[in-house]
């Protein structure tokens, strides 16, 4: 399948299919990463922005999010004509896609998280894009796989230093409690070796061991 490819600012990647059935391709093949842009209520490409990996969506640049919003617009056969639009934005994790749902066709697993913005028309966004603009073929049920193959490997690492952790906190522990152990036992050898010493004060030993030899 064909995919276009921007590069936006910052050296993002954006990305979008030529028609519907691509874009059932990008809906099913995305990445954690991935953000979906739509234009509200109108028929449009679906845009995608690739984040950096654990990236929140809460730091991306206000800018860039309207560079994918303007490529959007500029990519609705309805929206490109009209000078304001409203653009709806989510995570591809988001994204719910039904076997009874027509191709091209949308929807989400929670509205809450979808974001809208209104967009006024700039050309000038939409040429700078179009000069970077790229046509391939991409391997998306592998660039997903490797990405899962990552998270899995990344999960595990996780979960061994997880482990480290617990096996450390585990000794750390069993060493206080002996050294606890040690500075009790040192206590009580001294309380007995103090009570020793107060019973001999008056010399009573002293004369006692003197008169053995006598």
């Amino acid at each position: 399948k064909m995919v276009f490819y921007f590069v936006a600012s910052d050296g993002y990647t954006i990305y979008m299919g030529k028609d519907k059935y691509e874009n059932e391709d990008l809906i099913r093949y995305g990445l954690p990463e991935d953000i979906w842009f739509h234009v509200d209520d109108l028929s449009s490409a679906h845009v995608y922005l690739r984040l950096r990996k654990d990236q929140r969506l809460e730091d991306v640049d206000s800018a860039i999010i309207m560079e994918c919003a303007q490529l959007v617009k500029a990519n609705s056969i309805e929206g490109c004509k009209l000078k304001d639009v409203y653009v709806i934005y989510t995570r591809w994790r988001n994204l719910h896609k039904t076997t009874s749902m027509e191709a091209g066709q949308i929807g989400f697993h929670d509205r809450s998280k979808l974001k809208r913005i209104k967009v006024t028309k700039d050309n000038s966004i939409v040429n700078k894009l179009n000069k970077t603009k790229q046509e391939l073929y991409p391997n998306l049920a592998e660039e997903q796989e490797e990405r899962a193959r990552e998270f899995r490997a990344a999960a595990k690492e996780e979960k061994r230093r997880q482990e480290e952790e617990r096996k450390r906190e585990k000794r750390e522990k069993e060493e206080e409690m002996k050294l606890k152990t040690y500075e009790s036992l040192m206590n009580s050898e001294n309380m007995i070796a103090n009570t020793e010493l107060k019973a001999t004060a008056d010399n009573s030993s002293a004369k006692e061991f003197e008169d053995d030899f006598m």
